[in-house]
């Protein structure tokens, strides 16, 4: 069912160069992908990925369960924090007010999206689910840059826009790129119940096809740089350090690496993981994944400050 989960495992870092003493690093963050960094823009949705549930968010703040597939925060939480926010970018659909709250960025992911719009509308003509796809989460923002016109005018939004971190958005006025790549997906949990083989290790083919996608988009990005006028690119890799952690738990501080935390561990995400779920760790600190799909919030802590060092060229 959320097999697509990290086909975009990409997320955006929408960010505004601000040296002003106490204040963030960046006036905003914006935030677009799929499942492994949705808060909550697929909780309004008609579709049976979500995750609004416990036990998600178990962990959180106030334990609550927002829509992120994780026991707390994400990665993007924990960037949002190293950047100095004091608050993290909400779901851009659970906006109440798509107002001055745009001003400190919005997450416009959804999750079963993916970089192509037949990702999304797999899951539309499979199981009449429905998502966001990237092209609409483009739209989404778009939105948003209108309505930061509106708020600050156009000089200033220009500013912003053309001062910003962005991932495919060039013609929309961006200049700066952070990209992901992709994980070993091979190494999920869910990745090696269905297609291992019974066996208990990485599913190399899965992982290769993983590698050969992120030198094709190292390629492509070099490429991009020497074409573009005025682009920053830089790729953020995620598929070492989380190779690393479920390859070499016990030297990163984790227990499990093989099963997830929710449920037997194997397979379980979105509705399959719930409270009444047997077999849930009482302590998802010493896992490598949440669930059969993505990381603990302990794996995102440490995932996140690999793409902070990554990416401080951006927002030098």
């Amino acid at each position: 069912m959320a097999h697509a989960s990290y086909i975009l495992i990409s997320f955006l870092l929408v960010v505004v160069l601000n040296v002003a003493k106490g204040q963030p690093l960046v006036p905003a963050l914006f935030i677009f992908g799929d499942s492994v960094v949705d808060v909550g823009n697929n909780n309004d949705l008609y579709t049976i990925v979500k995750a609004n549930f416990p036990p998600y968010g178990r962990d959180f703040s106030n334990h609550s369960s927002t829509g992120r597939f994780c026991n707390g925060k994400l990665a993007t939480d924990y960037t949002a924090e190293n950047l100095g926010f004091t608050s993290y970018p909400p779901a851009y659909l659970n906006l109440n007010v798509k107002g001055r709250n745009l001003l400190n960025g919005a997450n416009f992911a959804s999750a079963a999206s993916g970089y192509y719009d037949p990702t999304a509308q797999l899951y539309v003509n499979i199981y009449l689910q429905h998502t966001i796809p990237l092209s609409q989460q483009l739209k989404h923002y778009k939105e948003s840059q209108d309505i930061l016109v509106g708020i600050v005018g156009q000089s200033n939004a220009s500013s912003i826009v053309s001062g910003a971190i962005h991932l495919n958005l060039y013609a929309l006025g961006a200049r700066r790129i952070g990209v992901t790549t992709l994980p070993p997906m091979g190494c999920l949990p869910a990745a090696v119940t269905l297609f291992g083989s019974g066996s208990n290790e990485c599913v190399v083919r899965l992982n290769t096809d993983a590698v050969n996608f992120n030198k094709k988009l190292n390629t492509t990005s070099q490429s991009l740089q020497n074409s573009l006028s005025g682009l920053k690119l830089v790729i953020l890799d995620i598929y070492q350090p989380l190779y690393d952690l479920v390859t070499k738990p016990s030297e990163n501080g984790f227990f499990e690496a093989r099963k997830a935390c929710c449920g037997t561990g194997l397979l379980e995400t979105s509705i399959l993981c719930n409270k009444e779920s047997i077999g849930t760790c009482v302590n998802a600190s010493e896992y490598v994944f949440w669930d059969g799909f993505h990381p603990s919030e302990a794996a995102n802590k440490v995932l996140s400050g690999e793409l902070l060092a990554a990416g401080i060229s951006l927002i030098s």
